[in-house]
């Protein structure tokens, strides 16, 4: 057979490929829709090809643009299923076992992405997580220069096998949600370890705010150097690996590996996980997202400005989503002996409520002074659920601990007044309020003595005569703080001062 003849039978047999409607990963069999809401469904096609979708009772047509893209969308669906969605151009698809429900997005860095089996009561909760109304959707780790069409993962029905590597808070979240609410609920898992914010966040959104410029200018300078580190690393690499060998042969801990350095490619990419990770989900319709991160920009370059970075991300994805300010849920960062920046950090986590639709899961009372992943993320989860039942759905529960409002001065004291405070504050585990300083004039801050009033604590000092300013649980590692409501939901960490910040030297 000629060349040629060959080369004309293998694009004769390559054409009907090439007409076939194709699906991203995220439409698939065992996916969750979002329920009372239009549902998009999108994919690709021959360039004017006409694709029909068909779901539930309902049939929507559309046909491929010039450039083989198209979408449809789906009237808003009840809550239930299974349903069987069928895709049809020149090919068909059938998608089985279809569920409507609730859709949440799970993203962060490594406290998200931690395990179930990482978790407490690992082998008890593994083995219970038989939830076939709950769907998991976990995407892979990648990195792009731009927005990517599609990611790579599947749909899995809740299952052990299918809990034990997904991320612990999203399925406590999912499963509390379920529970209480009685609908399906499905957890999109897109998440990457020791990350920061700015990775998350579109090109677009960091260019467009000049307080986060220095971010983009730090990271040009990265990729400058970056062939003399790489040229570093490898003559330090190849100078351990004689080291490590011979330590490894007496029976000793090899000396730590020397780390690639950031780069081309590189997780820490500004942008590189929004491209890769969230991009390609933006077209699926979701009710919220829930959010696990900060400790990687919990700096001395960063942790004050992420307020601005925190807000900016939020903002980014609800534009990029088009279905307006959807609930946007985080985790403040909990408890942890570190490097004196947390509590700035989590003041701008604070500063995140300030826009609509937002709650935060204060977690102060739950970490591990010494491990910086909490492993009671069941806690973490229900805290987050507690915050979509109430202002998502309307339930009457107590939904936050206490969150300081204002504070005024009384002779020789201040009275700190809070949100959700409604019942009165306790004190946890009874005892005297532990936590709480106090400062005149000077800046000089003291072990304040405090006592409830009330929905107020009222803080004085012996030793400040005028006070003038207060905080509470305002270190890393705040273990004594015992602040809560009659929920026995913990309070925020928080400062009634605006002076500059500088940890104090351990």
């Amino acid at each position: 057979m000629s060349p040629n003849r060959r080369w004309l039978l293998l694009l004769a047999a390559a054409a009907p490929l090439l007409a076939e409607v194709r699906l991203p990963a995220v439409i698939s069999d065992h996916m969750l829709l979002q329920q009372g809401v239009p549902v998009r469904i999108w994919g690709r096609a021959e360039p004017g090809e006409a694709v029909r979708v068909e779901v539930a009772g309902q049939r929507v047509a559309a046909e491929a643009d010039a450039s083989g893209r198209w979408s449809a969308y789906l009237k808003p669906l009840a809550a239930g299923g299974p349903h069987e969605m069928t895709i049809t151009g020149r090919n068909k698809i059938v998608i089985r076992d279809v569920l409507v429900g609730e859709v949440w997005v799970g993203s962060g860095q490594s406290n998200m992405q931690w395990t179930v089996a990482r978790s407490d009561n690992a082998a008890q909760e593994i083995a219970q997580a038989n939830y076939p109304e709950i769907r998991l959707f976990q995407a892979k780790m990648l990195v792009a220069d731009q927005s990517a069409e599609d990611t790579e993962g599947a749909w899995r029905v809740c299952a052990p096998d299918a809990v034990k590597d997904f991320t612990a808070v999203g399925y406590y979240f999912a499963r509390e949600l379920h529970q209480k609410r009685r609908v399906p609920v499905g957890l999109i898992q897109s998440a990457w370890g020791g990350t920061p914010a700015q990775s998350w966040t579109s090109r677009s959104a960091l260019e467009a705010e000049p307080a986060l410029k220095f971010i983009l200018d730090d990271w040009q300078r990265i990729l400058e150097n970056y062939p003399a580190a790489r040229q570093k690393y490898e003559q330090d690499l190849e100078a351990w690996k004689p080291s490590a060998a011979q330590a490894k042969a007496a029976g000793q801990t090899p000396p730590a590996q020397p780390r690639p350095p950031q780069g081309p490619g590189h997780q820490n990419t500004p942008s590189g996980l929004f491209n890769a990770m969230i991009a390609p989900l933006t077209p699926y319709a979701i009710r919220g997202a829930i959010w696990y991160q900060g400790e990687s920009n919990a700096s001395k370059a960063h942790a004050y400005p992420y307020r601005r970075l925190f807000r900016t991300m939020i903002e980014d994805w609800r534009r990029a989503w088009g279905q307006g300010d959807f609930p946007f849920l985080f985790v403040q960062l909990a408890n942890f002996q570190s490097n004196g920046w947390w509590p700035l950090l989590r003041e701008s986590q604070v500063e995140a409520l300030g826009l609509g639709n937002t709650g935060m899961a204060v977690t102060i009372d739950i970490g591990m002074s010494k491990d910086i992943h909490p492993t009671n993320k069941q806690e973490v989860g229900r805290r987050l659920a507690l915050w979509a039942r109430a202002t998502v759905h309307g339930e009457n529960v107590v939904y936050s601990g206490p969150l300081y409002r204002q504070f005024t001065s009384e002779s020789g004291r201040l009275r700190i007044w809070f949100d959700h405070a409604a019942g009165g504050l306790d004190a946890r585990g009874g005892g005297p309020l532990r936590g709480f300083e106090i400062a005149g004039e000077d800046g000089r801050f003291v072990a304040a003595d405090a006592r409830l009033e009330g929905e107020t604590v009222v803080v004085s000092s012996a030793e400040v005569k005028r006070p003038v300013a207060a905080r509470y649980a305002w270190t890393d590692d705040p273990a004594p703080a015992n602040l809560v409501n009659k929920a026995g939901l913990p309070a925020s960490p928080f400062r009634t001062d605006a002076w500059p910040f500088e940890p104090i030297a351990p």
